[in-house]
């Protein structure tokens, strides 16, 4: 299993909705070649997405995907949408470099939890990528830490994802149903749907179901 991305896309086409819960390189539990071991002792580089980027990050988020059958191949599309939208947040929007060279790359997007009159604001983590050549190399999780970090540092608290149930907890992430937190989503099961306190107990007394951004359908 690489630790690069799990992402949640929903498509909304006339009256059917389609959810896909998108994997790379998840199937094996193999540890990397010889290769990518000395691949892996190179610097990688977590830095905030600039203008010159962008083009590169939808690139490369489109070849994350473009193999995976169960993808609606719009990955690099919501990413471009997100960044369009008033609630994007630049310094949540990260990426991966080698030698000089963009090679992953996450992004975080506010949204919120509604429990009647009451709501909690937390983020989305979605879509986190990396170039294929580059997967199983630990660079997804790097992103994924470094994401936390700056969402602590400009005071969010916690985080919500769709993603798969054996790569997420190493993060924090638990079933979103431990604080009440819920979606209408249909899931295949409720160990998908997780959500992580950035700080301690800062989801204790939290719950309702979350509002995602309209860019996800």
């Amino acid at each position: 299993m690489t630790d690069d991305y799990f992402l949640f896309s929903s498509v909304h086409r006339q009256k059917q909705v389609t959810h896909a819960f998108l994997f790379s390189g998840m199937n094996r539990l193999n540890l990397p070649s010889h290769e990518n071991r000395k691949t892996m002792k190179q610097t990688v580089t977590i830095r905030k997405e600039t203008l010159p980027d962008y083009q590169r990050v939808i690139e490369l988020t489109e070849k994350a995907f473009e193999t995976l059958e169960i993808s609606e191949h719009n990955e690099g599309k919501l990413v471009e949408k997100l960044r369009k939208e008033p609630t994007f947040v630049d310094e949540l929007s990260l990426v991966a470099e080698l030698k000089g060279q963009v090679v992953g790359h996450i992004l975080f997007t506010p949204m919120v939890i509604e429990n009647g009159g009451h709501k909690f604001h937390t983020l989305i983590l979605a879509p986190v990528s990396v170039l294929p050549e580059f997967q199983k190399q630990g660079i997804g999780g790097q992103l994924i830490h470094a994401g936390h970090q700056k969402a602590i540092e400009l005071g969010f608290h916690s985080a919500i994802l769709l993603g798969h149930p054996e790569y997420y907890p190493r993060f924090g992430y638990k079933p979103a149903s431990t604080w009440g937190i819920k979606t209408q989503i249909p899931l295949p099961c409720d160990d998908v749907f997780m959500a992580v306190e950035l700080t301690e107990g800062r989801l204790t007394g939290v719950s309702g179901m979350v509002v995602f951004p309209p860019e996800f359908g």
